[in-house]
């Protein structure tokens, strides 16, 4: 690949050499001059990549040393190599939470090293791939410095360190990924690619995606788009008119993380049982329908599943149960160290039982849900289920409504083929959660509602809300979106009417 690509370094460094396959393979590609430095942990390893450079003749030109990533001085180590670099290899593709669940300590020390802020510091977005920590230590080591990086990772990791860069001033000179075919050489599911970057200068902030190392035209191109990368760069400024900031505020369903004690369902005699087999006698008051992301997916309306919602807003006391529903709380005690034993560091010194997303919006009638899991977005109207209002869990992502005439004019909104182009071109289908709620509240409706021939509904539909407004003391103010997700143009702000309280 670096002859084919045209590179010649002077010096080539893998951070975590492994056996030595990546350091064999430059030796046979590059010039003698070409000097080779591999690290890795385990000692057993870079002795066995010592052998494999032996038994080449490249011995002389090598250097391979046991060496810890995480302690060490990376701005030392490339600061002292001359001449153009070459940093190749295959860095771990674990995250930092899965090394702590196994009792690991190779990781590296704790930091909010993007940034994050308030509770998503706190749950998924704290947890990181390892390789992304090491790919932005050495582009933070390299500090401007001309060199090119080629790295066999997670698909994500190359774009969360793209990313890193370009918002950054990692002078990126210009940068392509190279899709593989993971399952049949890795026999893993997951997707990946080889990154190749050229860094010491600053170029566009995009990057061209290939199907295959082979591949000699690129699929798309991605790049940065404000602060968010986009899918399809080329689409996205097309269609960036349809950016701006959603009328109204996007949510997350509840979290609760004791999915095996809260969720419920019925058997074909209407007996409840949780998710351990367990029959559950409780009464009906903190019990709600449940749709969860497989089923927006599918399109599916009607609950099979039930929650148990042990609060109406976050931080709730949730004693009164006690006294509400006795058997509920009885019930809730019985599995009291499952609740304990929740991970999360939001939990910590709240009520017992408690919930994260969850509010007087949750309790909302009328729905407009999708979910955040699957590729294709399915924005579903969800209405009451015995006059009940449906909840999601927090794979899920919904609008709330009070009537069902506002649901179904959005709904359409979001499923029409203007909406759809316009999420494909920001959507990376291949990471974890496609949807993303900093990706839904750049929808635009307003000029989504044009652009579908919608716009007529729509503005009727503005007309009735502002007259609504009128003539309520207290409304509901739309929130301010995430800083992660302020967009390029802001949409006309849209009042609408706030929620009944139940």
């Amino acid at each position: 690949m670096p002859r084919a690509l045209g590179h010649r370094p002077d010096v080539v460094i893998e951070p975590t050499c492994g056996l030595g396959a990546f350091l064999e393979a430059a030796a046979e590609a590059l010039p003698e001059k070409a000097r080779l430095r591999g690290f890795d942990i385990n000692a057993a390893y870079v002795q066995s990549a010592s052998d494999r450079l032996r038994d080449l003749g490249a011995q002389g030109r090598s250097v391979l040393r046991q060496q810890d990533f995480f302690l060490q001085d990376w701005d030392a180590e490339l600061r002292d190599s001359p001449g153009k670099l070459l940093i190749l290899g295959n860095l771990p593709w674990v995250t930092n939470q899965t090394v702590a669940s196994l009792n690991g300590s190779n990781v590296p020390v704790k930091e909010n090293f993007l940034g994050y802020r308030g509770i998503a510091a706190r749950t998924g977005k704290s947890n990181f791939d390892i390789s992304e920590w090491m790919l932005i230590r050495l582009v933070r080591a390299l500090r401007g410095r001309r060199a090119t990086i080629a790295m066999l990772c997670k698909t994500a990791t190359a774009r969360k360190l793209l990313r890193y860069a370009w918002q950054n001033d990692g002078r990126i000179a210009s940068a392509a990924l190279y899709r593989i075919d993971v399952k049949s050489h890795f026999d893993a599911a997951v997707d990946a690619c080889l990154l190749l970057a050229h860094v010491g200068e600053a170029g566009p902030a995009e990057a061209d995606v290939f199907a295959s190392l082979d591949a000699t035209a690129r699929d798309s191109r991605m790049g940065l788009a404000g602060q968010d990368l986009v899918a399809d760069i080329d689409t996205y400024r097309r269609l960036d008119h349809l950016e701006g900031l959603c009328p109204h505020r996007w949510r997350s369903g509840v979290k609760h993380d004791c999915a095996s004690v809260m969720e419920l369902q019925r058997d074909e005699k209407g007996i409840l049982h949780n998710k351990l087999g367990q029959p559950v006698s409780i009464e009906p008051d903190y019990l709600y329908p449940l749709l969860k992301c497989s089923d927006l997916a599918n399109g599916r309306t009607q609950p099979e599943r039930f929650v148990l919602i042990t609060q109406r807003r976050v931080g709730e006391d949730t004693a009164a149960i006690a006294q509400a529903a006795p058997h509920t709380w009885v019930y809730l005690n019985a599995h009291r160290e499952r609740f304990k034993a929740r991970r999360s560091s939001i939990y910590t010194d709240r009520a017992p039982f408690a919930l994260f997303g969850i509010g007087d919006y949750a309790f909302a009638p009328w729905k407009v849900a999708v979910s955040g899991l699957h590729r294709h977005p399915r924005f579903v109207l969800v209405p009451p289920v015995g006059n009940r209002p449906v909840l999601f869990d927090d794979t899920c992502y919904y609008l709330p409504f009070a009537e069902e005439a506002e649901t179904r004019v959005v709904g359409d909104i979001l499923n029409s083929p203007a909406c759809r182009a316009f999420l494909d071109a920001l959507m990376f289908p291949d990471s974890k959660r496609p949807v993303t709620v900093e990706l839904l509240q750049r929808l635009n409706l307003s000029a989504i509602a044009e652009d579908a021939g919608l716009a007529g509904r729509w503005r009727r539909l503005q007309r009735v809300n502002y007259s609504c407004d009128q003539a309520t003391p207290q409304l509901e103010l739309i929130m301010e979106a995430p800083k992660s997700a302020v967009p390029k143009k802001q949409a006309r702000s849209t009042r609408r009417r706030p929620l009944p309280r139940h």
